[in-house]
């Protein structure tokens, strides 16, 4: 009888260790439960994204726990609490910006939980990984096509995105970069925070200030739709500038095949999220670490719909 019970008192023990070792929070039937949280779904870029990630991590025997921060950076920390609160095995995050989210990135890693970017950066070294396209070389390939398309000479408005968000500073960086050592003149560099609405708004000014121009690079497709509605309700024929975005959303794609946006950089928003995920995951169930721990993915113009 004391034999039993003693077996009965271990086994008690090495069931909770075991429990343990399957990852943290990890269900018993092994899934896994990840929160996600990006800056906002009024971003088309991030519907994308949100749907390849939640189909990824289904492959991967794991589940999304969804947050949208609605484009602001008090709510995605708090969203980011309340992953932590939960209890959840892991969280991938595209911040807002690079310095809003670093403490509770941080309070989240001291808490044993795993934590990846992806697409934008956070200012903290704490992440597992960072996943994203090369923001810079994204912009260099937006002022390269403007190059080629103008023949090497003429003028070009520059839109931003968010300032503070690390896509927004690194597309304009390869942007400027590459411009600087052409015969195009940059007009003007205005945010337009990645918003449709502001962008039309901003370009609708700009047009005033700078009528001829001759392209117009948008950091993201929402702003530069919004720049060829305003050239469109200005009495500027679109179909004569030069014009590209980024992010390769499908109301891009829709107004390449009308013939008013030349071209948009695809930076794979699916291949991103689901790398991350993957490294996430093979962390949770075995402690590997990724080989590096910043992964870029080459962003291309294209200029047609998949």
């Amino acid at each position: 009888m004391k034999k039993l019970i003693i077996v009965a008192l271990v086994l008690a023990l090495l069931v909770p260790a075991f429990g343990f070792a399957a990852g943290r929070g990890e269900a018993a039937d092994g899934a896994i439960r990840i929160g996600m949280s990006v800056p906002g779904l009024q971003f088309p870029f991030f519907v994308t994204m949100r749907e390849e990630a939640e189909a990824a991590a289904a492959e991967l025997g794991a589940t999304i726990v969804f947050a949208d921060a609605l484009n602001d950076a008090a709510k995605q920390a708090s969203d980011i609490e309340n992953f932590i609160a939960q209890g959840l095995d892991a969280i991938l995050i595209s911040p807002m910006t690079t310095d809003a989210l670093v403490p509770v990135i941080e309070q989240a890693v001291a808490a044993g939980i795993p934590v990846a970017t992806v697409d934008r950066q956070a200012n903290t070294d704490r992440v597992l990984v960072h996943v994203g396209a090369d923001n810079v070389e994204g912009g260099r390939a937006a002022a390269r096509f403007i190059i080629e398309q103008l023949g090497g000479s003429g003028s070009v408005i520059q839109l931003e995105g968010t300032p503070g968000a690390s896509a927004a500073i690194d597309r304009k960086a390869g942007f400027d970069e590459v411009m600087a050592g052409s015969g195009i003149t940059v007009l003007t560099s205005q945010s337009a925070e990645f918003d449709r609405a502001r962008g039309q708004t901003v370009m609708e000014n700009l047009i005033q200030a700078y009528p001829n121009f001759d392209a117009v690079f948008g950091a993201n497709d929402e702003m530069i739709i919004g720049a060829i509605e305003a050239m469109q309700g200005s009495g500027v024929n679109a179909r004569d500038k030069v014009t590209i975005g980024f992010d390769a959303t499908p109301d891009a794609f829709a107004y390449i095949q009308n013939g008013l946006l030349d071209a948009t950089i695809d930076q794979f928003p699916g291949q991103q999220a689901g790398q991350a995920l993957q490294i996430l995951v093979d962390n949770i169930r075995t402690g590997a670490r990724p080989a590096q721990s910043v992964i870029f993915i080459s962003p291309l113009p294209v200029t047609s719909a998949p």
